[in-house]
């Protein structure tokens, strides 16, 4: 019950959460390609990485926007090559949001932005690793979504519809996929430490102590919660699990969504978060 030797591509994976799960499939033996738009970014990755891998585990990046086709499926071409041929497993952490407010509010370029980077960019994932897997017998991928997908987030901007997406195409590909052997399940985290959400979680403020009231398990969640469940769900513990949303929260995800309230109302005032526009 090992991942030791799998040829690994985790997108998204110069920071965050995405560099958290390369780290510790690497640390398990696998030979890990993680890919992002920021080439200094990845090359730190890949010393953090090499720092923590296995021996005889191999790592390396490709520099790729994942809205861009022709790079996502150079991705994991690059990934199979360095595994010696292999692709067992593909990661989608590649994602965020720039923007929040009242959908009234919303300017179509952040709504677009946020498609392209979180939707798009795990349907190209799909789409390329999946045949690469079909073709060669099988494999398994593991989308990154969000509780926000599941639980309304006032004001979170289009973060929340487009993780939804997610969860939809990844349950879709684990049908269509199954009978080549390609297993398909996504994770929803709760809020993580990471650097896209430090403005919430770096100090106390009125949201992280919302967000807190709302996590029956009574702590923030780590990198390392969110690389554990990606790491079973990618190896062969998992062998007959496929088409699941898994939330891995705290307990978030059985109460609401954070109120973004303190922050976003003397931007735009009570009338605008109830969605009037002056």
């Amino acid at each position: 019950m090992s991942v030791e030797g799998m040829g690994v591509l985790v997108t998204g994976g110069g920071s965050g959460i995405g560099l958290g799960v390369a780290r510790h499939l690497a640390a398990e033996g696998a030979h890990v390609t993680v890919c992002g738009r920021t080439e200094a970014t990845l090359i730190a990755a890949v010393e953090e990485i090499s720092a923590h891998a296995a021996a005889g585990s191999r790592a390396g990046y490709v520099v790729a926007d994942v809205s861009d086709e022709d790079a996502v499926a150079g991705a994991v071409a690059r990934a199979g090559e360095r595994a010696g041929g292999r692709l067992d497993g593909v990661v989608t952490c590649a994602g965020g949001n720039s923007w929040v407010g009242p959908i009234t509010h919303m300017p179509v370029e952040e709504w677009n932005g946020a498609l392209d980077t979180n939707l798009t960019g795990t349907m190209l994932a799909l789409k390329h690793a999946g045949a690469y897997m079909a073709k060669a017998g099988g494999g398994a991928i593991v989308g990154i979504s969000s509780i926000a997908s599941s639980n309304t987030h006032r004001w979170f901007g289009p973060y929340g519809v487009t993780k939804a997406g997610v969860d939809h195409l990844c349950r879709l590909a684990a049908d269509e996929l199954g009978p080549s052997n390609v297993r398909v399940n996504c994770v929803r985290p709760g809020l993580v430490r990471t650097e896209m959400v430090e403005a919430i979680t770096g100090s106390d403020n009125p949201v992280r102590d919302d967000y807190e009231s709302c996590i029956p398990l009574p702590r923030l969640g780590e990198v390392g919660d969110i690389a554990a469940a990606v790491r079973f769900l990618i190896g062969p513990e998992s062998s007959w699990l496929t088409g699941q949303v898994i939330n891995v929260d705290g307990g978030h995800s059985l109460r609401r969504g954070p109120d973004l309230r303190p922050w976003l109302e003397p931007a735009y005032g009570e009338d605008g978060l109830r969605g009037i526009v002056s």
